[in-house]
């Protein structure tokens, strides 16, 4: 890889012209309104593999119900991963509350100032640690994620995908974003440089013309990159079953959910639908099918509409099975596939701020 170094008042300028456009040409997101470091935290944490849209709503019904990493700290945990059903990758959220633990035990809940404090903490690396530092502190830390990369590589015409890459091309990323940090305003440089991955240097078909950085690019969107890990497929089944309980009048309708054990290695303490043994649904049963992903797995769900009494021959129990009043399901640490199937079928009802678990529903005997 031939060296492409650029002179320190060239980096200047680039760096001028990218806070110039992040000003007139940011997005108006709610994490970007505070200097909170723990607000700014937990936007970090949620934007990890979750698209911005996603991660909004999410983000607003979070710090209402734990503002602070005191109220954080002292959630029960499903409290949390309810708040988090959705978002997956779930063990940000079980981390995100183990820091927040730490914290407030011994901290006095004081996040650290410094990105070295910060990584110092359960479950926060160097490019989490730098956001914080550099957005709530300003402190003078590059903030280095996959947009980053993309833009840099592209503006110096470093081969992503070429043998040359690995670790050394790694660090003269981390060097070249360094040198484009305004000493003033590094928070700000460090979004800008996000901002333009994420909405103009795109992976496919990069807007080159709406790129303030364009007369100095290398490649102009003409630029090798890794391929995407292709995703796998897996078909499953799942049962919805629904009872009455109640007199004529006062009668209200319960889902039976089972609670994944912890050993669990995916979603553990999760509450899904119990999974069917047998993946083929027939056609008069079939409620509905779902495609949902998650990390490179695609998985072909068929819903299947069981009664309480056929239940248990139909499906295979994998953890502890409860009887959850429709009413109290939205509160609970749900998977993102049960969450999706229940409001598919509009039996999901949102709760107000506040109520976030539901109180203990029946065990199935």
């Amino acid at each position: 890889m031939a060296r492409q170094e650029r002179e320190p008042a060239v980096l200047e300028k680039l760096g001028q012209q990218l806070l110039a456009w992040y000003d007139h040409n940011q997005r108006d997101l709610p994490w970007r309104r505070s200097r909170d470091p723990y607000a700014i935290w937990v936007s970090e944490v949620m934007l990890q593999q979750t698209r911005v849209a996603v991660v909004e709503e999410r983000y607003r019904a979070f710090l209402e119900q734990f503002p602070t990493v005191m109220a954080l700290a002292a959630a029960p945990e499903q409290d949390v991963l309810a708040l988090w059903s959705g978002l997956g990758y779930y063990r940000r959220a079980r981390m995100l509350h183990k820091a927040a633990q730490f914290v407030a035990g011994n901290r006095n809940g004081i996040l650290p100032a410094t990105s070295a404090e910060l990584r110092l903490l359960p479950g926060i690396g160097a490019y989490t640690a730098a956001a914080i530092a550099s957005i709530a502190h300003g402190e003078r830390v590059a903030v280095v994620d996959g947009n980053v990369e993309r833009v840099l590589c592209r503006l110096q015409g470093w081969d992503a995908a070429g043998r040359t890459g690995g670790a050394a091309l790694r660090r003269r990323i981390e060097a070249l974003a360094d040198r484009l940090l305004d000493a003033e305003r590094p928070g700000d440089s460090n979004q800008a440089l996000m901002e333009m991955g994420a909405t103009v240097c795109v992976p496919r078909n990069p807007k080159c013309m709406s790129c303030p950085l364009t007369r100095d690019c290398k490649t102009r969107g003409e630029h090798k990159t890794q391929p995407r890990p292709r995703m796998l497929s897996q078909e499953v089944a799942c049962a919805l079953v629904v009872r009455t309980i109640g007199e004529p009048g006062q009668a209200y309708r319960e889902v039976l959910l089972e609670q994944r054990p912890d050993s669990q290695t995916v979603m553990p303490g999760m509450w899904q639908l119990p999974v069917l043994r047998d993946a083929a649904v027939p056609d008069g049963h079939l409620l509905m099918t779902v495609r949902h992903a998650i990390m490179q797995v695609n998985y072909y769900v068929r819903v299947r509409a069981a009664s309480e009494s056929e239940v248990e021959a139909l499906t295979f129990a994998v953890g502890e099975r409860r009887w959850v009043p429709l009413v109290q399901a939205a509160g609970m640490a749900l998977t993102g596939l049960t969450r999706k199937v229940l409001t598919r079928v509009r039996m999901l009802r949102a709760l107000p701020p506040g109520s976030i678990a539901a109180p203990p529903a029946a065990r199935v005997p």
